[in-house]
């Protein structure tokens, strides 16, 4: 049976979301902040050669170059000041998450709480400047030698290097501002708009190939298929819940006595959410890249290496493939135990008064929570895996566009979602008054019955 705050939220009158002041500034910040990183995505850097650069990665887009494209907006292929996109950021953050597990100064900083959280963001902005440095400099050094340029020498190198660094220092920034004064998780909506401003591309280049025999119809029916199957699986699936039945013991407040009440833990099949497919894409793709890069424009047994590398890392190969499987299921368990702490719900509960039947409460309730996470982590990391791996095995045989890869489908789904769900929380709040009004006259804020 639904909660009250479920039927309340199921009552919201999404008609009046224009009532909402303080909604609309933040619906229109949101826009205006994705607005702000389309414009950017079409600014070239300073003395690139665009048709050199267009030339050459059309022959490799259909590789780690492309798939990149895609989680950059466009920005890989027009080598714009937003080349790197926030992958530097998402990089430097898996290194500091990693870093308070194992350095004991880092752990004692994370549970300090709102004070050490903003030391360690600021430290996860400086290894973001060291990173988009070092790869600015190195794609660069790329498209120096690989004759991509109109100008050279380190003048090229240095207004290059500088540029895509400041620009992926503002794409954070950016996606801070989203989050804080915006709806919905910054850093996953810029992602979110990079992938979707090249879905009518995607599905007009796709219509082109139909026409001209290049892909038959019924493959393409079949495509459109499995789309909507994969769209509508992961909805299931990060709906779904495994409920803990919690039972909460009788109280006595002056000479009350209030009847125990029974209420539940939710747990989703995919607590991590979209981050082990981006934080796996993110190691993943910009070495093999800079490997491709590099063994396009190198001599002798450096770039019989790097050749060797780039191919055996390219789009859909056995080694790519197997490799991004095994670091969505370690990220998917990695970052659930980062956010969620058995031991601390297990605390929780006893300091409430509640206890889960037939578990006895502190160390016991903790092991099964922990045993429950750990099968619903393990059951999530093959969902992710399956939907990332099994639609991209089609894609790269078939030469369907990277927009339609599991992937791809994964993050559009799981960001609108969870855009949805912020959006209904704001408007709860907006509401709230009224929605307290019509739960006391529905008798939803009874604490229990009279003893």
């Amino acid at each position: 049976m639904a909660s009250a705050a479920e039927q309340l939220a199921s009552n919201l009158n999404w008609g009046s979301i224009g009532k909402a002041t303080e909604l609309k500034k933040r619906l229109w910040f949101t826009v205006g902040a994705l607005l702000v990183f389309r414009i950017g995505a079409y600014i070239p850097v300073p003395g690139v050669d665009p048709a050199a650069l267009a030339e050459i990665f059309n022959r490799n887009s259909g590789g780690i170059a492309g798939m990149l494209d895609v989680f950059s907006g466009g920005s890989i292929g027009r080598m714009s000041i937003l080349a790197l996109s926030i992958m530097p950021y998402i990089s430097a953050s898996i290194i500091m998450q990693i870093l308070t597990t194992v350095v004991p100064s880092l752990e004692a900083l994370k549970k300090e709480g709102e004070a050490g959280r903003k030391k360690i963001n600021q430290y996860t902005r400086y290894g973001t400047v060291i990173l988009a440095a070092f790869q600015s400099f190195a794609a660069a050094s790329a498209l120096a030698k690989g004759g991509l340029t109109v100008i050279g020498g380190w003048q090229f190198l240095f207004v290059a290097t500088i540029t895509m660094s400041t620009g992926t220092l503002f794409l954070m920034w950016l996606g801070e501002q989203i989050t804080e004064r915006g709806v919905g998780n910054g850093i996953s909506m810029i992602i979110l708009a990079g992938i979707v401003a090249g879905l009518p591309g995607a599905i007009g280049s796709t219509a082109e190939a139909v026409n001209s025999g290049e892909m038959q119809g019924p493959f393409a029916l079949l495509l459109v298929i499995l789309v909507l199957g994969t769209t509508a699986f992961v909805v299931f699936v990060e709906r779904a819940q495994r409920r803990i039945t919690v039972n909460y013991a009788k109280r006595q407040v002056g000479r009350r006595m209030y009847a125990g009440q029974s209420s539940h833990l939710p747990f989703k099949i995919n607590m991590a959410g979209v981050i082990p497919p981006i934080f796996a894409s993110s190691l993943l793709l910009f070495p093999a890249t800079l490997a491709s890069f590099f063994g396009a424009n190198a001599e002798g047994p450096l770039a019989s290496a790097m050749q060797s590398i780039a191919a055996a890392l390219g789009y859909g190969q056995p080694l790519h493939l197997v490799i991004y499987a095994l670091l969505i299921i370690f990220f998917c368990f990695f970052y659930t135990a980062l956010v969620f702490n058995a031991r601390d719900t297990a605390d929780n509960l006893k300091k409430s008064n509640a206890f889960i039947p037939g578990i006895r409460p502190g160390q016991q309730t903790a092991e099964y929570i922990d045993k429950v996470m750990t099968r619903l982590t393990l059951w999530g990391a093959l969902y992710v895996t399956a939907v990332c791996l099994l639609p991209e095995i089609l894609v790269s045989s078939q030469g369907v566009p990277f927009h339609f890869g599991g992937t791809s489908l994964l993050i559009v789904v799981v960001v609108v979602m969870d855009f949805m769900s912020q959006l209904q929380a704001h408007m709860m709040s907006h509401h709230y008054p009224g929605l307290l009004k019509k739960a006391n006259l529905l008798g939803y804020g009874r604490q229990g019955s009279g003893g």
